[in-house]
């Protein structure tokens, strides 16, 4: 891994110098857009409207509108603010973990410790661990104040920058102010149905199904040309029926039965009992 920052986690008069990492990637397989008609590369240009001219990055500044009128912002009017120049993770507070609603959560970080002794570091990480909170940090990043919120993973310490709160919107909506009865059993069939279904997170057993197809109709091009046999490259799609409509009750039935047909051994087998 390459680090993207350099810093320091400050909090009172204790300095901890960091690098910071992006702690996740995308595995999205890489596509660009081409004409149909030749396969030619569709290129974008940044082209000037009043002028007409394409215009080089260098020669592009940042503007507001302000509806009437553009404010227009330099680099160098964008370097003067104070905060562009901050190389620290400031500690404003620890809280409880569960005070941060997971909703607020945007991109995680690892942080590395960048000292000759990581003796600060593991203490923050240990501080964190025995008081089972949270630090709550602003920091700056390509060029905008962030809130983040720090806490211990292992041996690690994790960043994970929050969204501001006006950045969060309120949910609300009319159909759920109806005064809704939920009868007790199907509570209990719905009860019946999370329990068949109950087992440890695993994340490494989940993949995504629409790049794995993605990445194998593409290596099925490249071997036999436009003519793709879909059949023979994915299998037959099964038909998903009509749509038959079925009542709550009737569909947690089905559900539970259903699940529990899919659990119970061969005979003479044994049951293997869920992580």
């Amino acid at each position: 891994m390459r680090s993207i920052w350099r810093g320091a986690i400050t909090f009172g008069l204790v300095n901890v110098p960091v690098k910071l990492y992006s702690a996740t990637e995308d595995h999205d397989l890489p596509l660009h857009q081409v004409h149909n008609a030749d396969g030619g590369r569709i290129r974008y240009q940044r082209r000037c409207e009043v002028c007409g001219r394409v215009v080089e990055f260098q020669d592009i500044d940042k503007a507001y509108d302000a509806g009437d009128r553009t404010v227009v912002l330099s680099p160098d009017d964008l370097k003067s603010l104070p905060s562009e120049r901050s190389r620290e993770i400031d500690v404003v507070e620890f809280v409880p973990a569960d005070q941060v609603d997971t909703i607020r959560l945007d991109r995680s970080y690892y942080l590395e410790p960048d000292a000759k002794s990581p003796r600060s570091y593991v203490l923050m990480r240990k501080v964190l661990e025995d008081t089972e909170r949270v630090a709550i940090v602003q920091f700056t990043l390509r060029q905008k104040t962030r809130l983040g919120v720090l806490r211990a993973q292992g041996k690690v310490l994790l960043l994970q920058s929050l969204l501001w709160d006006d950045e969060v919107r309120e949910a609300s909506f009319p159909s759920l102010d109806a005064d809704v009865r939920i009868q007790k059993r199907e509570i209990d069939m719905a009860t019946s149905l999370v329990q068949s279904f109950e087992s440890d997170f695993t994340p490494a057993e989940y993949t995504d199904d629409y790049q794995r197809q993605l990445k194998q109709l593409v290596e099925a091009k490249l071997e036999q040309g436009e003519s793709v046999d879909t059949e023979a490259t994915f299998g037959v799609t099964e038909d998903e029926g009509d749509g038959e409509v079925i009542d709550l009750m009737e569909a947690l039935k089905r559900s539970v039965e259903a699940n529990r047909a899919k659990s119970k051994p061969p005979s003479g087998g044994s049951t293997r009992k869920r992580a």
